[in-house]
């Protein structure tokens, strides 16, 4: 198998390339610092292009937030990256971006504003200096009061379940809900319906598979599930259960990821992966998987998988068959990749790289 590129967002000034060769001549995984690009104040998520994977997309987690478009392989490998747009996001702290084919939606966390610009994979890139903005529905502050002052939309994707319109999905961690919007007849999205959850939760990001959806919450550490149908029908509750088997420590630790990887011929069975923030042990975070045996809305904390990573947050699978796991501790550890093993109930740390090398890691993607 050849070496596989991964691109790294951070809570630095750079978006890193690294090579990660799983089966190299000296034996044991490797993984390596191939690039920096400068890009400036923490270009903490990354996405690519639909259909043109040398360009990614990042947002600045700044007050006044930006865009940057980073073309990849002008200089004859994927590996160099160069700055060829920007735009200013349409609100502060844009933390997470959807890149469509030919617009690119952002989640603007501090001023809880959806955002979208039209793009292009040829210059200029962003085609608007001003961003269409949409403000995200407030009716009062939440019961974490230091977290849920306002609105805060922490993830906008498609909804992975409709065969019809396409539908975006708004977790908010300072509304307790999720957002349903779809295109009005104009092209802008507008609100079309929201799914609740309890009080002080704080959903950050979904999942979801057959007609349930998953919701990660962040502020008590619970995996919510629901059954999902399509619009204008509401979604049921099922169940929650805790990310972890121990409690958290209140207001300290924090939930932030949530991965629902296919099922394939390697790995048959399905599974949730789900990370756990700031837990003060020697081992540090952790990473919860959860078996879907039982049925879509019956998920089981099967395992939990000590990171020696502070502060998860991003990971990703990539390789053939999802086969390994990338995952960075903002606040120390470096990145690390982990192999799945016992049909994907457990993880095994197989490589790593220092936070000397990648500083203060959150996000990846695996080219």
């Amino acid at each position: 198998m050849a070496p596989l590129t991964i691109f790294v967002a951070s809570y630095a000034d750079s978006i890193y390339t690294l090579s990660f060769d799983p089966v190299p001549s000296t034996g044991s995984p490797t993984l390596n610092l191939l690039a920096r690009t400068i890009v400036g104040h923490r270009p903490s998520w990354i996405a690519f292009h639909p259909s043109d994977k040398s360009l990614i997309f990042t947002g600045l987690e700044q007050a006044d937030g930006e865009v940057a478009v980073i073309k990849y392989g002008r200089g004859g490998t994927i590996k160099e990256g160069e700055v060829v747009a920007r735009a200013k996001s349409g609100g502060a702290d844009p933390c997470h971006l959807l890149v469509a084919e030919d617009e690119l939606i952002i989640g603007n966390y501090s001023s809880g504003t959806i955002a979208t610009l039209p793009i292009s994979t040829s210059a200029p890139y962003i085609l608007s200096p001003h961003p269409w903005t949409l403000s995200m529905p407030f009716e009062h502050v939440g019961r974490n009061k230091t977290r849920q002052s306002s609105s805060h939309p922490h993830q906008v994707i498609f909804n992975p379940l409709s065969q019809t319109e396409k539908e975006l999905l708004v977790p908010d961690l300072g509304t307790d809900k999720v957002w349903r919007l779809t295109k009005r007849s104009d092209g802008k999205w507008s609100f079309r319906g929201h799914i609740d959850f309890e009080a002080g939760g704080g959903p950050r990001h979904v999942a979801a598979r057959g007609n349930t959806l998953y919701t990660l919450l962040e502020l008590t550490l619970k995996l919510a599930v629901h059954t999902f149908p399509p619009l204008p029908a509401t979604p049921t509750p099922l169940t929650s259960l805790f990310t972890l088997s121990a409690l958290p420590i209140p207001d300290t630790m924090s939930a932030a990821e949530i991965l629902l990887p296919e099922p394939n011929a390697s790995f048959p069975e399905t599974f949730i992966y789900t990370s756990n923030r700031n837990d003060p042990h020697s081992e540090g975070d952790t990473i919860a998987i959860f078996s879907l045996a039982a049925g879509e809305g019956q998920p089981e904390l099967v395992n939990e998988v000590r990171t020696g990573l502070i502060h998860v947050r991003g990971m990703v699978f990539g390789g053939d068959e999802d086969k390994y796991l990338v995952v960075g501790g903002v606040e120390g550890g470096g990145v690390k990749v982990f192999e799945r093993i016992d049909g994907g109930k457990g993880l095994q740390e197989i490589a790593k790289l220092g936070e000397d090398v990648v500083g203060r890691p959150t996000g990846f993607l695996w080219y």
